[in-house]
């Protein structure tokens, strides 16, 4: 049997045909490095921001205040909590997201067989592959949330990623893991479908001002260009789906909401916070955060996808060949 590593450098043939397995394991492979390190290396920015979202009162200073203070209260070693679950959990979503949204909007393109279709329907594509591709993704994703939340919000409660999941599944069972998995598909799907719709318009327009398509720029080009769509799609993205991250931190923090169904809690959170403090506490963090990681995450996984000896799949304007 060929090293994982010559499997992933074979290289691909021309058109739809070499769209095929290999290329998925490719872009799946590219999206779990992309999302772990771009995750992983912003994890105190996450930590202030989840520590505002749930106490605005005591972290009530900014985001350079809030890594004053925890810093001062706890150590600098407090701002790489829940590191592991975020590397790992990011790893895995990022593997069935950046591989998903790849796989479906190539089938979808496949079934529509026409070029002019493809283009004139490229943002429902990208809506519908991210959609699909961030729900599985998110099953995966939601139980090392749930440990990570837990973690930064009670720096006492575990030892660790392993203990967490003991600790986890032994007070509250399966469904502890899951408590999460409403606030964050309604988080992170309508993230999803921003991120990718807003990042493939703008790279599109970048390219369209240009005069150039993907494959006539260089490669040092063609991940500035990543990285500069990267960042106006994750500002956007964070904005529209923050409400629903002030939720998921809120509903993960032990007692939050009272007892009842999910729903009957998340309406509670949410009528205690207000709309406005829910649409906008943590928000500019979040924005930093999310920017940022955008940004990083598209310039990365073009990066790897080159170095793996594939290239992505554009959509292609007809009439401006």
């Amino acid at each position: 049997m060929a090293p994982i590593g010559n499997v992933l450098l074979a290289p691909s043939v021309d058109e739809f045909a070499k769209y095929d397995a290999m290329y998925y394991l490719k872009g799946a492979a590219a999206g779990g490095i992309c999302c772990s390190i771009t995750h992983g290396a912003l994890t105190p920015v996450d930590v202030v921001k989840t520590r505002v979202q749930l106490d605005p009162v005591k972290y009530n200073k900014g985001l350079i205040g809030g890594f004053k203070q925890v810093v001062a209260e706890e150590g600098a070693m407090a701002l790489t909590t829940g590191l592991g679950a975020t590397v790992m959990g990011y790893f895995i979503q990022g593997w069935f997201k950046f591989g998903g949204v790849e796989f479906f909007k190539i089938q979808a393109a496949k079934y529509l067989n026409d070029e002019q279709k493809t283009w004139d329907n490229k943002t429902t594509i990208y809506m519908g592959a991210a959609a699909g591709a961030e729900f599985i993704a998110d099953l995966f994703l939601c139980p090392l949330e749930a440990v990570r939340i837990r973690a930064v919000s009670d720096p006492e409660w575990a030892d660790g990623l392993a203990d967490g999941f003991v600790k986890m599944a032994k007070t509250e069972g399966i469904m502890g893991f899951y408590a999460g998995l409403v606030p964050i598909l309604f988080k992170q799907i309508p993230y999803t479908m921003a991120k990718f719709v807003v990042q493939g318009n703008a790279a599109d327009a970048i390219y369209g001002s240009m005069g150039k398509s993907p494959s006539e720029v260089s490669k040092g080009t063609g991940v500035g260009i990543s990285l500069a769509s990267g960042v106006v799609a994750g500002v956007a993205s964070a904005i529209i789906s923050h409400p629903a991250d002030t939720l998921l931190s809120k509903v993960n923090k032990k007692g939050a909401g009272g007892d009842g169904p999910m729903l009957t809690r998340l309406m509670k959170i949410a009528g205690e916070m207000g709309i406005v403090n829910l649409c906008t506490t943590g928000l500019v963090p979040r924005c930093v955060m999310i920017g940022t990681l955008t940004a990083g995450q598209f310039g990365i996984f073009d990066t790897v996808m080159s170095a793996l000896g594939a290239s992505k799949f554009h959509f292609h304007n007809p009439s401006a060949h």
